[in-house]
């Protein structure tokens, strides 16, 4: 890694208090993270440039067997139009899959030189459940996500665009949006990663953070 690779992620760390932000969206069976099934799950590691521009660095995605004994709601399953059973359907373990991206998200913490990863949602508190869910399921240690604190979209959309809907938070800011697309958790992610990381860079534009400007 270069000086000029070394000081961009310093201000990645400086920017959010040492924390990484790491866009996370989960396809699941259900509503309740204690008893419903994940299906999908990805994972976006931001990066920022030497001008404090933040941008898509890795995506990390994979399908997932349903853990043995958690429920699939019909209607969980007609709404994202998975289907956990297609023979077709390229699929891993819940425990290999949290601990390949658990894994990832550390790697890229200790790499910007943060302390923890916080998770970026849309509707982030429902990402976050499954997360700590599946974590707690299969005893998973070090956890890289903040237990409990988030950044979420649908919020800050609100504030920045007057939109909460993901779909259309995107078109209000100028992110194309394919609704065919949707539901999927890698194309969620991405898009949620390309509207998060439009408002922080607006928000530095309008000069609400110096570049610069330290914890």
């Amino acid at each position: 890694m270069n000086d000029s690779e070394e000081e961009e992620n310093y201000l990645l760390a400086n920017r959010f208090r040492t924390y990484l932000p790491v866009v996370v969206d989960i396809e699941t069976g259900g509503f309740n993270s204690q008893t419903d099934a994940i299906l999908e799950i990805s994972a976006v590691i931001l990066g920022m440039d030497e001008k404090g521009i933040l941008g898509i660095e890795q995506t990390y995605f994979h399908r997932i067997i349903p853990f043995e004994g958690l429920k699939l709601e019909e209607a969980a399953l007609k709404f994202t139009g998975i289907d956990p059973f297609h023979p077709l359907r390229v699929a891993r373990p819940e425990r290999e899959v949290m601990q390949t991206m658990f894994g990832m998200v550390r790697d890229a913490v200790k790499a910007k030189h943060c302390k923890r990863a916080i998770l970026v949602g849309h509707n982030a508190h429902f990402d976050l459940g499954f997360v700590n869910a599946a974590s707690e399921r299969h005893n998973l240690k070090r956890n890289p996500f903040h237990p409990f604190s988030c950044f979420d979209t649908a919020t800050l959309s609100g504030l920045a665009f007057g939109q909460t809907v993901l779909a259309r938070a995107c078109e209000t800011a100028g992110i194309d949006f394919d609704n065919d697309e949707a539901h999927s958790a890698r194309y969620d992610a991405e898009k949620t990663a390309e509207l998060y990381c439009q408002i922080v860079n607006t928000w530095q534009e309008l000069g609400g953070w110096p570049l610069g400007q330290t914890r």
